[in-house]
């Protein structure tokens, strides 16, 4: 399976989760390519069996959290999705408030079927996503 990672850091610990997700597919046997929305180029992404587009958490302390405006531009700027899988994540400190499902609702209103939402507090992925990853290499 062909996955597309991309992501928006400030601080370098979104890069750092971005990074991680992608060696954790690649373990898995899949083709995987990790760019931030600055570089990646929309309709190669929007060629991937999975995307997963990732955001630092914005906000002020633990209210109105939400994701970068370049993360949302990005989706904005993908093709139509129709049959595409789809992931989001963010890397936060205190609160996430509605930011992944906020990313969710973007792709799947460009056809995506967004089948996991995950959270860091720090630049390493969890065990329920390496779970996730194990799922996608299983799936026909």
């Amino acid at each position: 399976m062909k996955v597309a990672i991309v992501f928006d850091s400030r601080t370098g610990t979104t890069r750092a989760a971005a990074a991680a997700m992608g060696r954790i597919f690649e373990e898995q046997g899949h083709e995987c390519s990790v760019q931030s929305v600055a570089d990646a180029d929309p309709e190669q992404v929007s060629e991937a069996d999975l995307i997963c587009v990732g955001s630092w958490t914005q906000g002020l302390f633990i209210i109105l959290q939400h994701p970068t405006k370049s993360s949302m531009s990005f989706i904005d700027r993908l093709g139509d999705l129709k049959g595409r899988k789809a992931a989001v994540f963010c890397t936060y400190k205190l609160a996430t408030g509605s930011l992944l499902p906020r990313m969710a609702a973007a792709l799947e209103a460009r056809g995506a079927e967004v089948l996991g939402q995950f959270k860091y507090r720090g630049p390493e992925p969890t065990e329920q996503f390496r779970s996730f990853a194990a799922a996608m290499a299983a799936a026909p």
